[in-house]
């Protein structure tokens, strides 16, 4: 299925705002990842000798960091924007028949289908 068209006057988000907006996500699942697993940890085995609020905090805080830091890498690498014409020609020129997506082999083979019908 294509991807939905850009209304007029609207650019694509930029590289900054699309590194942002995942490391803002990533930030928000990692604050909530670190809280389940800091306070299971903390009631588990104990606050430890720097008590409950420190250790939970960092919890919180390396997680968050972790997953705002991998979801900004691939918020930046996928990129849901279409190639250009003359770059598009040349991948579907060197891509391997294998490598192709399921979409393009069901088009040549409707393709290959209708030469044949014509053909009869």
């Amino acid at each position: 299925m294509p991807p939905a068209p850009i209304p007029q006057g609207h650019g694509a988000p930029t590289v900054w705002q699309k590194r942002t907006m995942g490391a803002a996500m990533g930030a928000g699942v990692g604050l909530t990842m670190g809280f389940l697993f800091g306070g299971f940890s903390i009631l588990r085995g104990g606050a430890g000798p720097r008590g409950v609020l420190p250790t939970l905090s960092q919890y919180m805080l390396s997680s968050a960091a972790t997953f705002s830091f991998f979801l900004a890498i691939g918020s930046v690498i996928r990129n849901d924007g279409e190639l250009p014409a003359h770059l598009e020609a040349a991948r579907l020129q060197l891509a391997h028949p294998v490598i192709r997506s399921r979409a393009e082999g069901l088009a040549h083979m409707r393709m290959r289908w209708s030469l044949e019908q014509a053909q009869k």
